[in-house]
């Protein structure tokens, strides 16, 4: 329908239909000629300033910015309608189901996730984006096992996050390349979405993940203007919330701010990604082997630096310092054990509230009322940006610091191995966000088992046992769990667990863990929608 624009499936060609018309391509064209280049240059700067790190030069605060950073006079722009009060943040795939029990969950926004835990096949892509049209225009329903679900009155307010500059989408080419998956993401829910989400009161707000500079925050600014001017809303109608989940982004947080200055709403402790960004940014430091998952806590000295540096960077420039995930979900078959993640919930959430966060993350319904009682019980209005944290002093080292208790032990080696396959199988089935003993896993956490399992491979740690931990070690503990994986993850199908055996036993190989599983395993979702193209390649 444009020129130079291909759409090469069609998997739900009627739901396509209403999302890919002719208007919202011509956008995407314009987006993806207009920026595609900076965004190249930008993952190539990437991979150059790895290189340096993995020769020995330091991760620091830029000198070239200090100017900014020393700056008192400037702030962001004030919160947008509906977010002035983000106590609770609700956050999953927009799947339909989860799109109205989300919006009706009490939570104060819905994140709508299209990139963490959503496994990016073009259906998911494209009903997610049909989804979340209708549930703007008051269109949606869903009926199972003879229930009907509808809005409330009241739904949450919609936030909508997009893949990461990494990702490239290549169901669709614009003059023979693909297109970037933000870009995508973004563009179809901007240009069906924006007049409406202004006329409801709100606005489109958005999530930015995994970016590591704050050129690259600059490029999203620029696509704000662009896209406002082009479909003809005033600059500074959107709002987008960064996630600090990288190592690299911390040393960042005020010129990230500062680029988005008319744009943003706050920062977030995307603590997940950051693990596993710590990992593999410092992947040639033998001192930053870091021991079980389960150890790396939000209180250990490296995350805490950062928790309190974003609180403090964010009061300072009078936007939002948002919490994040708690991975526990209720047990419903044993009161006891529940009780005990339940309550874990809660010291998270008043870790939070008393560090200064103004919200916090949650990934199930359920959870609400837990953390909205820790927050309304210690939050005196609707946000804590008078807590300016100004005796804080986060030093590079304070980032840095690799004084982790605890141990690598077998049970964590297990548990690792478990999820990295049960997860890698059920996202190369289409399902992104996976209940694995009772902890909700998603591509951040199943990238941290990865990433893990390389590190303890690379470094030859050593067990609490005595016993270093080897190629041959991690071989024998896929062959021994992978059989168990389809009772630990039902839905899953024996072709994909087979895939995801030879791409974990591939990874602990590698001389540098691969960026992300989400790039390498996209050649599979890609192939299941009938798309075989030249730049496609296998990860094995």
């Amino acid at each position: 329908m444009v020129q130079g624009v291909v759409v090469h499936t069609q998997v739900a060609p009627e739901a396509q239909k209403q999302i890919l018309t002719e208007p919202a391509l011509k956008f995407l064209a314009a987006l993806h000629r207009t920026f595609e280049p900076t965004r190249r240059t930008l993952l190539l700067a990437r991979e150059a300033n790895q290189r340096q790190w993995d020769s020995g030069a330091p991760l620091d605060f830029s000198s070239e910015t200090a100017h900014i950073r020393s700056e008192p006079a400037w702030h962001c722009v004030p919160p947008g309608p509906g977010l002035e009060d983000r106590r609770v943040e609700i956050t999953g795939p927009p799947d339909r189901k989860m799109v109205i029990n989300a919006l009706n969950s009490g939570a104060k926004t819905f994140m709508a996730d299209f990139e963490d835990s959503c496994a990016p096949t073009f259906a998911n892509l494209i009903y997610g984006q049909v989804n979340l049209r209708d549930a703007i225009r008051r269109q949606i329903d869903f009926e199972s096992g003879g229930k009907q679900y509808k809005l409330s009155p009241k739904p949450a307010v919609l936030i909508v996050r997009p893949r990461g500059w990494h990702l490239e989408e290549p169901r669709i080419t614009v003059d023979n390349d693909p297109v970037s998956g933000s870009l995508f993401d973004f563009a179809m829910y901007f240009f069906h979405n924006a007049h409406q989400l202004v006329k409801n009161g709100h606005g489109p707000y958005f999530y930015l993940p995994k970016m590591e500079h704050y050129k690259e925050a600059r490029l999203w600014n620029d696509v704000f203007l662009f896209s406002q001017s082009y479909i003809r809303i005033p600059h500074n109608t959107i709002r987008a919330t960064v996630l600090i989940e990288t190592l690299p982004a911390a040393f960042y947080m005020e010129e990230i701010l500062f680029e988005l200055r008319n744009h943003s709403s706050g920062l977030n402790c995307g603590r997940w990604d950051y693990i596993f960004s710590y990992i593999k940014k410092r992947r040639a430091d033998r001192n930053a082997v870091l021991p079980d998952r389960k150890d790396v806590t939000m209180t250990v000295g490296f995350m805490d630096a950062y928790v309190r540096l974003l609180i403090q960077t964010c009061h300072r420039r009078k936007v939002a310092a948002m919490g994040g995930m708690s991975a526990q979900i209720p047990i419903k078959d044993d009161v006891k054990a529940n009780e005990v993640a339940m309550q874990k919930v809660r010291a998270d959430k008043l870790r939070e509230v008393t560090a200064g966060h103004d919200g916090t993350w949650i990934a199930h319904p359920l959870i609400n009322k837990i953390a909205m009682d820790v927050f309304n019980e210690n939050m005196l209005g609707p946000n804590q940006y008078h807590i300016r944290r100004e005796e804080v002093r986060v030093a590079a080292a304070d980032l840095l610091d690799t004084r982790v208790p605890g141990q690598v032990t077998e049970e964590g080696v297990r548990e690792n191995v478990s999820c990295a396959l049960a997860y890698t199988a059920a996202w190369i089935g289409g399902n992104g966000c996976i209940p694995i003993n009772y902890l909700m896993e998603d591509a951040a956490t199943a990238e941290i088992t990865r990433v893990q399992l390389w590190q303890w491979v690379k470094h030859g740690s050593k067990m609490a046992s005595g016993r270093s931990i080897s190629v041959d070690y991690v071989d024998r503990t896929i062959d021994e769990l992978a059989p168990g994986i389809k009772k630990m993850a039902p839905g899953v199908k024996d072709e994909d667990l087979q895939v995801a055996v030879r791409y974990l036993k591939s990874q602990i190989r590698q001389t540098w863990p691969s960026e992300f599983l989400t790039s390498d395993l996209m050649f599979y979702l890609a192939k299941k929608d009938g798309v075989a193209h030249q730049w496609q390649k296998s990860a094995l």
